[in-house]
């Protein structure tokens, strides 16, 4: 199974606001970047979105490692929320 690497951010100016999110996947020597935006949004949700388009580029099934800044991110997969 191929290995890959998923590192994610969003941010938001306001809380709601004006946010962002990005995504980089890490296959060997190859990089897939990703971005987006919306106009009125939360920083959990381009948190979220970062890590849901990342994982949504994803071709074949993977071994993916994730790394975010965001608590809540992490949290939920840390804390077993993302199976209930």
């Amino acid at each position: 199974m191929k290995e890959v690497y998923l590192y994610t951010d969003g941010a938001c100016r306001g809380n709601p606001g004006k946010g962002g999110w990005g995504a980089i996947l890490v296959y060997g020597r190859y990089e897939k970047v990703m971005s987006g935006g919306e106009r009125e949004t939360t920083n959990n949700r381009m948190e979220l979105l970062a890590a849901i388009e990342g994982l949504s580029a994803l071709k074949e099934p993977c071994a993916v490692t994730l790394q975010s800044d965001s608590k809540y991110l992490v949290d939920a997969f840390n804390e077993g929320w993302i199976y209930s």
